[in-house]
């Protein structure tokens, strides 16, 4: 569940301190898809991210840092929290201190892979058997992120809120960290332990996964990244309702009234709602606000 793990690893990696990083060689310049939606008096920018990124990728440059520089305030799916902030609403959403353990939680049948996984991981059982399963699953997405060279001090939002505390410009969140982890934290259990084992399945292909994820949204190739990263809810209907339509649905509305008031507003969320039938653009052309890509 490739949309799951991407957000919930970003939502998670501002909880941990960061991983050193290979100094990076020759930047490479990349192009990600950036949108615009203006009237008379308003100009919001919307951008696509992947939430980690290797070191060496020079995308905020051209377009993407005239549009940036250009706004009055950066709007983020969640402000970033001190690592302090986040483990407070983490942990009581996360640890299950009594019944079963997450072990025991797993079907019998698929127990083996299971353990076989976490070793490949080089976890011990333990150390997850008092996690929820959605937390257990987010956290096999950041040790797979971390494994394949990604890490938050290169994520998207990570350099943009960085840019705009430096410029003084206000930074501002579309929802809390409390309430993106609690879409997770309120799924039913067998659906917890689905995206658990759904990452486990994955960590031999996940690096060539997210290279992949990373090569499209570097080529500003928005919908090829939006069916890779979504396809996998195509599957789960009622996921894919609760975690990217509603979502969508909200910002759209979010969006709309901000058009109501002056100013220049530079928007970056997941790069998986910003493609597709029921993308906040598309939902944003049935309030009759036209939303035009910026080639560059």
């Amino acid at each position: 569940m490739r949309f799951l793990k991407t957000l919930l690893a970003a939502s998670l990696i501002v909880a941990t301190p960061a991983c050193a990083q290979p100094a990076p060689g020759a930047v490479k310049d990349v192009d990600p898809a950036l949108w615009v939606a203006k009237d008379k008096d308003t100009t919001i920018y919307l951008f696509g991210t992947i939430h980690a990124l290797k070191p060496g990728l020079g995308w905020f440059d051209e377009a993407v840092r005239k549009a940036f520089d250009a706004s009055d305030s950066l709007v983020l799916e969640i402000p970033m929290p001190s690592r302090e902030e986040a483990q407070k609403v983490i942990l009581p959403l996360a640890i299950d201190p009594t019944g079963p353990t997450l072990t025991e939680k797993i079907p019998a049948a698929k127990r083996p892979a299971y353990l076989a996984g976490l070793a490949k991981l080089g976890v011990q059982p333990s150390a997850f058997d008092r996690f929820e399963p959605w937390f257990a699953g987010a956290t096999v997405g950041q040790i797979e992120l971390q494994k394949s060279g990604f890490g938050r001090e290169d994520g998207v939002e990570k350099q943009l809120d960085a840019a705009a505390k430096a410029a003084g410009k206000p930074v501002t969140g579309l929802e809390t960290l409390g309430q993106q982890l609690g879409y997770f934290h309120d799924l039913p259990q067998d659906a917890q332990v689905s995206f658990l084992l759904s990452g486990i399945e994955d960590i031999d292909t996940f690096p060539a996964e997210i290279n992949k994820m990373v090569d499209l949204w570097g080529k500003g190739d928005a919908d090829g990244l939006g069916r890779m990263m979504n396809e996998d809810l195509t599957k789960q209907p009622v996921l894919r309702q609760v975690l990217l339509y509603d979502r969508n649905a909200r910002w759209a509305d979010w969006i709309a009234k901000r058009m109501d008031q002056p100013g220049t507003v530079f928007i970056a969320v997941g790069a998986g709602h910003l493609a597709g039938a029921g993308s906040v653009q598309a939902l944003l052309a049935k309030k009759h606000i036209t939303v035009t890509r910026i080639r560059y």
